[in-house]
């Protein structure tokens, strides 16, 4: 099965930051999406030696994330309200164009996203 990827545009790239002990390691890069009226925002979080390859990227960048879903749960104590949290943690990355460096792979970008809109449909899809 291949990995999903998403394609957009470099909107915020956050510094890295360690966590515990062991020293985990974490960087956040929030892609845009134009979707006509909206712009769609999507945080990716590159975790331990993922936050170095970032340091390749800037803001404006058009690039495509190879990513993994991870899912948590969290409960303070046994009578306390179960809460789940989804995260997008980017595996690698391909520049697509930005930064004045050659563009990686070439040709037309495709947003995967654009095989659910209708013809002239700009509302929002919820």
């Amino acid at each position: 099965m291949k990995d999903p990827t998403v394609r957009g545009v470099v909107h915020l790239i956050e510094e890295t930051k360690t966590f515990g002990q062991k020293g985990f390691r974490k960087r956040l890069v929030v892609l845009g999406q134009s979707k006509g009226t909206f712009t769609n925002f999507i945080p990716v979080e590159f975790v331990k030696d993922g936050c170095d390859a970032v340091d390749d990227l800037g803001v404006g960048d058009e690039i495509e994330v190879t990513y993994r879903l991870s899912g948590r749960r969290w409960q303070r104590d046994e009578g306390s309200e179960a809460k789940y949290f989804l995260s997008v943690e980017g595996l690698s990355f391909k520049r697509l164009s930005g930064s004045g460096r050659t563009a990686v792979g070439g040709g037309e970008t495709v947003d995967p996203n654009d095989a659910f809109a209708e013809p002239g449909d700009d509302d929002v899809p919820f």
